[in-house]
């Protein structure tokens, strides 16, 4: 089978062509091909060797990245598996895919070859990717009412994540929205890929149309997407919900509430309370699966001493009334809904 080094020099044998597919904003300059960055943004600070000795390595001048075209396809595509990057390489190549695990980097050890846990993978695309603001996925948000989705460090931007089809076996990017899931001290056990469409569809940014635009990585279970909340601190009030939209929509009108996004029900009826928690908002979701998680969330909570309190939208869900009622039926409604301790607290006068 073919190891790491010759994948590299069979894509380094037409160094040209990875780059047009690869990094199409670019062009050739002479004997390089110059491009603004491994995300494929136009510039010239990254370089790639089109002939002689050097032909596919490339530095990009302004990070100090460097590597071979190996390691330009695992950037470019958000990879973060050699097996994945491997699989991309070959199918560029034309060449037919082998039997699992037996691709190996020439210079690594037998235990380099083992996969990677789930978790240091999710660590690794969330800082491949960017800071939301001005970005397709900020968009995606806006259009859905969420005006300062930038402020939560949580959130960040892929412009060109993997994609593989479980059905098929194909695999593709797209950009994607990506949400770090961390435990209560702020460590990254996973995170959560919302892909995106380009923004060329008539109706503006959307989902993907895939089967299914949302996937996450690495350790969700009793673990979450937190926005606006304290690391390694007592947080004895909180709100929690299922979907990474209903609990920005929340947190829009609350800004001051600290929340957590679950991302499904069976997770936000398995989610672990922080320290010091004496009462939480659960954000209802008007479907079978939502009242199955908010019914297991309040049964743990109430069996720990914990208020539970259910917040119920008018519409499907608190995105949808943030969308379709407005801010101002939504504040209402929570307003309604909060103690009124918290309603002085969390809420505009």
């Amino acid at each position: 089978m073919l190891s790491a080094s010759d994948l590299a020099d069979r894509l380094a044998q037409d160094a040209e062509a990875v780059c047009r597919h690869y990094l199409s904003a670019g062009h050739r300059a002479g004997n390089y091909w110059l491009v603004g960055d491994v995300a494929n943004r136009k510039g010239r600070s990254l370089y790639v060797h089109l002939t002689g000795p050097r032909a596919g390595r490339w530095t990009d001048a302004a990070t100090g990245q460097f590597g071979d075209l190996l390691d330009l396809v695992r950037e470019s595509c958000g990879l973060v598996d050699f097996r994945d990057v491997a699989e991309e390489a070959r199918y560029f190549l034309s060449l037919p895919q082998p039997e699992p695990m037996s691709f190996r980097h020439s210079d690594a050890s037998d235990a380099a070859t083992v996969e990677r846990p789930a978790a240091e993978r999710a660590r690794r695309l969330f800082r491949m990717s960017q800071p939301l603001a001005g970005t397709l996925a900020d968009v995606y948000l806006r259009e859905r009412g969420i005006l300062r989705a930038s402020i939560h460090a949580a959130l960040r931007f892929h412009p060109s994540c993997y994609y593989r089809d479980l059905a098929t076996g194909r695999t593709s990017s797209y950009p994607a929205l990506i949400a770090a899931v961390t435990d209560h001290a702020g460590a990254i056990t996973g995170v959560h890929r919302t892909y995106l469409s380009t923004g060329l569809d008539p109706g503006g940014v959307g989902k993907a149309k895939l089967d299914d635009p949302r996937r996450a990585l690495g350790g969700l279970l009793g673990n979450g997407v937190r926005l606006r909340f304290p690391v390694d601190e007592p947080v004895p009030l909180m709100a929690a919900g299922e979907g990474l939209e209903t609990m920005l929509s929340l947190v829009a009108i609350m800004p001051g509430m600290p929340a957590v996004a679950a991302l499904t029900a069976n997770h936000l009826a398995a989610f672990r309370f922080p320290p010091g928690c004496l009462r939480i908002y659960i954000a209802a979701d008007a479907d079978a699966a939502g009242r199955h998680g908010v019914g297991g969330l309040c049964r743990r909570a109430q069996e720990r001493g914990i208020l539970p309190l259910v917040l119920s939208p008018e519409l499907g869900d608190f995105n949808e009334d943030l969308r379709w009622l407005g801010p101002d039926r939504l504040t209402a409604s929570l307003r309604a809904q909060l103690v009124p301790e918290d309603t002085t607290a969390f809420l505009p006068a």
